[in-house]
């Protein structure tokens, strides 16, 4: 089976700054780098990680993107803090943008994790720019915008 069409725009890699806050934490920059690679199936594989300004890693995640028809897409990912994810929304496709919204009413959180009720992931993909915002329900706080980044095709 091959790649479906609507997940071309996405293969690559992609990086660039980004910025989150959280009630419960001080304000934060870091840099933020997506790969999106393909692999001769039906799917992406997907690799994100993160920086701060001193160049220290921060965040990592690893995962598969699949889109079983022209308009959903299933988003399964990993992360090294204890948390699964299956997130699952629309994808949007116009000449000029590609929209992914997607959401994970539940996450799995390992026993010594920290608590994860709820997440949402939004890619928005212009020409070679890609902007992401993440939004989670987290440490007994609710449904709450967390992260932000503006990314450019990297690997042109």
């Amino acid at each position: 089976m091959a790649l479906p069409p609507q997940l071309q725009p996405l293969i690559g890699t992609w990086r660039g700054p980004g910025s989150g806050h959280y009630p419960t934490i001080d304000p934060f920059s870091y840099t933020e780098e997506l790969a999106f690679s393909e692999v001769a199936k039906p799917f992406l594989v997907y690799q994100q990680r993160t920086w701060s300004p001193e160049g220290q890693p921060m965040h990592m995640e690893t995962g598969f993107l699949r889109s079983p028809t022209p308009s959903t897409v299933e988003f399964l990912l990993a992360q090294p803090t204890g948390h699964a994810e299956l997130a699952e929304g629309t994808l949007t496709s116009t000449e000029d943008e590609l929209l992914l919204e997607l959401a994970s009413p539940q996450v799995l959180v390992a026993t010594s994790a920290k608590s994860v009720q709820a997440t949402a992931r939004t890619y928005r993909l212009t020409k070679n720019q890609m902007s992401v915002d993440f939004s989670m329900a987290a440490v007994g706080e609710a449904m709450t915008h967390h992260l932000h980044s503006d990314l450019h095709r990297a690997d042109t």
